[in-house]
């Protein structure tokens, strides 16, 4: 009896580190409502690119945050399900023996084996075991409570999940169409057109290509210089959201080492501009598929490539947190995303984005220059 009490205090959890799921999945759902707001304001927004811009932010920012409410919310209910699971033949039995001893009469409760010293001393039992069993019982109608909360949560998520997916969509495509309508933005310089698809023909590797953009000549038609790219060493923030893959000179799985970031990011995420800088290529290239080089200074390049698509032209002047393109594949549609299983981390992420920081023409570890990201 008494291992019998012993094994219901597993019944009790300790608590976790983590945020609680129902305030996280609370505040996810708050910037999904705000950037339905932005959404519905972003038509009479003087700049409807930069509405647009920060609208598709707080969609993916919400709809990330509600994904991983989801995941740590179905991660609680199975772990109170397999302690149910564990112990039900034992909770069975103590509630089988509770009943009968409330079911008996009082004076057969009174006779022991033992004589009446063992009726003092079963009674003693009791008594001191009696709290221990209506804690137990708290403990697990408060489980029972939060098994149903979260399941309504979940309940009540995947629905405001669907219609944050088709939200973003539609923000991404409506920043799409915003973009080709923009006016051409005054250019920093004008590029030698010609030599750059010699340049872009003739190339080999990144490496030889990124060189080859840096010698390039160009007229500097600025009417003002960028801002110091130095001052923002260790503040930038990282291009699009996603998780860091291998870090700067990391080995692959077929030994292959890049003197760069790679980052796994979501179908048609946004990638922005970290900081001003000018476009100096956008285009294919090589194997690596669609690659920008931004200039945010004049011995500094950042390159980004495998975007899907590409909203800028070489040439073209940026400001921190313009948009760039969107990264490749398909989104989940509505029936993927509430049928995906939110336990698993990390399987949404299926582009990888790859960044490279050069200074007078040397790689340099991006760590350096961007902020630290979870």
């Amino acid at each position: 009896m008494i291992a019998l009490f012993a094994a219901l205090f597993a019944l009790g959890f300790p608590a976790t580190a983590q945020e609680d799921p129902a305030l996280a999945a609370q505040r996810a759902a708050q910037m999904l409502e705000r950037a339905a707001l932005t959404m519905s304001e972003a038509d009479g927004a003087r700049d409807r690119v930069d509405a647009l811009t920060e609208t598709v932010r707080a969609y993916e920012e919400g709809l990330a945050a509600l994904r991983e409410g989801l995941r740590r919310a179905a991660i609680r209910e199975q772990s109170i399900e397999i302690v149910f699971e564990a112990e039900q033949d034992q909770l069975g039995r103590l509630l089988g023996v509770l009943q009968n001893m409330q079911a008996a009469p009082a004076p057969l409760l009174l006779i022991h084996p033992s004589g009446p010293v063992g009726t003092a001393r079963s009674g003693m039992i009791v008594s001191d075991v009696t709290p221990a069993v209506a804690a137990d019982a708290l403990a697990l109608r408060t489980q029972l409570e939060e098994l149903a909360a979260l399941r309504a949560l979940q309940e009540a998520a995947h629905a405001q999940l669907a219609d944050g997916l088709i939200g973003v969509q539609d923000a991404r495509v409506a920043l799409s169409q915003a973009m080709a309508d923009r006016r051409t933005l005054p250019p920093r310089f004008t590029a030698d057109t010609e030599a750059l698809i010699r340049i872009t023909e003739g190339a080999e590797t990144l490496d030889g290509f990124a060189d080859a953009i840096r010698s390039l000549e160009v007229l500097d038609v600025a009417d003002a210089p960028l801002p110091s790219f130095r001052s923002a060493q260790g503040s930038l923030p990282l291009p699009v959201r996603g998780r860091l893959l291998r870090g700067f000179n990391t080995s692959d799985a077929a030994g292959i080492t890049r003197p760069g970031y790679i980052l796994a990011t979501e179908p048609r995420a946004l990638v922005t501009a970290p900081w001003h800088a000018t476009i100096r290529y956008a285009g294919p290239l090589l194997d690596y598929g669609t690659v920008t080089i931004l200039e945010p200074e004049g011995d500094h390049l950042l390159i980004l490539a495998g975007l899907g698509e590409v909203y800028v032209t070489a040439g073209q002047l940026l400001s921190a947190g313009d948009p760039i393109g969107l990264m490749g594949g398909a989104a989940p549609n509505r029936e993927e995303l509430i049928s995906s299983d939110v336990q698993t981390t990390g399987t949404d992420l299926s582009e990888t984005l790859y960044i490279e920081l050069r200074a007078a023409g040397d790689p340099v570890d991006p760590g350096l220059w961007f902020a630290a990201n979870d």
